[in-house]
């Protein structure tokens, strides 16, 4: 199994997942975390994904499933077309079959994101 970890590690909001990492990769060396730049690269992950990522505006780790969910602000420019846009594009053209997303809260200590992320990828393993 391949998780890929989303996040950037010079915005401390953004930078949780990729902090991650090195724990998750001891607890699970079963799982692949691969850390992940750019959308554009998803098609060539296969057609079952397991993401993870900072998310806003939650304030626990949750598990989604259902794509539709993710917000679809509407796009003014190339700019705004996201991980939840091209998700949805993937998923149309048929490139993906499905998406599971680890979203972490913004604000939340390593500690808590570590002990919510692990419980999140065995619920994933059963």
């Amino acid at each position: 199994m391949k998780i890929l970890v989303f996040g950037n590690p010079l915005i401390e909001e953004d930078s949780i997942p990729i902090k991650l990492i090195p724990s998750l990769k001891k607890e699970f060396p079963n799982i692949q975390f691969k850390e992940f730049e750019t959308e554009e690269e998803l098609k060539d992950e296969g057609k079952n994904l397991i993401l993870m990522d900072a998310i806003c505006g939650i304030k626990k780790t949750i598990i989604i499933e259902d794509i539709e969910q993710l917000d679809s602000n509407r796009i003014v420019s190339m700019h705004d077309f996201g991980l939840s846009h091209n998700l949805k594009l993937l998923k149309k053209i048929g490139y993906i079959d499905s998406v599971k997303i680890i979203g972490l809260p913004q604000k939340i200590s390593i500690e808590d994101a570590l002990k919510q992320v692990k419980e999140k990828i065995k619920s994933i393993l059963v």
